[in-house]
């Protein structure tokens, strides 16, 4: 009787469209060395071994700070979701700010070298390919601040991706948003509030998009600020004087419409 509730109870939840878990997870991650034109660079991979199949892969793109602990978790809530997520190192050997005049510094650098940053990506996006576990005809990639601001300019200028989303990202672009060049789909979630990205910042690059016939929504969080997906971000306003803030209402609602994005790239 017992035996036949527990198939009975499967069969709905698979009816009514509830995800049913039929193996443990078992999330392996690790450090992958590999080199961009002559720099060595240091990416963190994440995965579950327990999936059998070939899946997406997703790039994640730092922060100023670096690729940091921040970043990786969120590579591993990827591995978590059936992904296998591979963290972008921009700035070369791993190397992480501790403070936001070298933050500066080393994003600011590459913001003026837009193709030294598509070198990197692109390298970080061959070594994602690559890996066993991935589609290679599947591959996404998601930024966060500096990263938020890499992510849509590889958009924005035709990588092959098959979607982009950025977390309070900077919104300029870099280089002119072609008519039909841009392949990706693209999501924006920003903070209202936000005094990094302001009201003519968001009124012209949705206006690119528009203008370009670029596929995008554009997400925008009242009361929310800078960095309102980074549990550390009041450790670092306190800290530093910063204008920004964790939000936990805001970065809750952006990660489910980044798994429903997600889900609808890959169905």
């Amino acid at each position: 009787m017992k035996k036949m509730f527990i198939i009975l109870t499967v069969i709905f939840l698979i009816v009514t469209g509830v995800s049913v878990v039929t193996a443990e997870q078992k999330i392996v991650d690790r450090y992958v060395n590999y080199t961009a034109g002559g720099v060595t660079m240091k990416g963190y991979l994440a995965y579950d071994q327990n999936i059998m199949k070939k899946r997406p892969g997703i790039l994640v793109v730092h922060e100023w700070w670096g690729l940091n602990d921040y970043i990786r978790n969120r590579a591993r809530m990827l591995a978590k979701l059936g992904y296998v997520a591979f963290a972008v190192d921009m700035y070369g050997d791993g190397k992480i700010a501790e403070h936001p005049k070298d933050a500066t510094l080393f994003s600011s650098q590459l913001s003026k070298d837009f193709d030294t940053v598509k070198l990197r990506f692109e390298e970080a996006e061959n070594i994602l390919k690559k890996q066993p576990q991935v589609d290679p005809d599947k591959i996404a990639a998601i930024g966060y601040c500096f990263g938020g601001g890499v992510v849509l300019n590889m958009a924005l200028q035709g990588a092959d991706l098959k979607g982009v989303a950025s977390f309070h990202g900077s919104l300029g672009a870099v280089k002119e948003v072609k008519t039909g060049a841009v392949k990706a789909k693209i999501i924006i979630f920003n903070g209202e509030d936000d005094k990094f990205n302001s009201k003519e910042a968001i009124q012209s690059i949705q206006e690119k998009m528009k203008n370009a016939g670029v596929d995008y929504q554009f997400i925008s969080y009242p009361g929310a600020i800078h960095a309102f997906t980074n549990p550390d971000a009041d450790k670092y306003a306190k800290k530093f004087n910063l204008p920004m803030a964790y939000n936990a209402r805001a970065d809750k609602e952006s990660w489910k419409a980044l798994k429903i994005f997600l889900e609808g790239l890959f169905k």
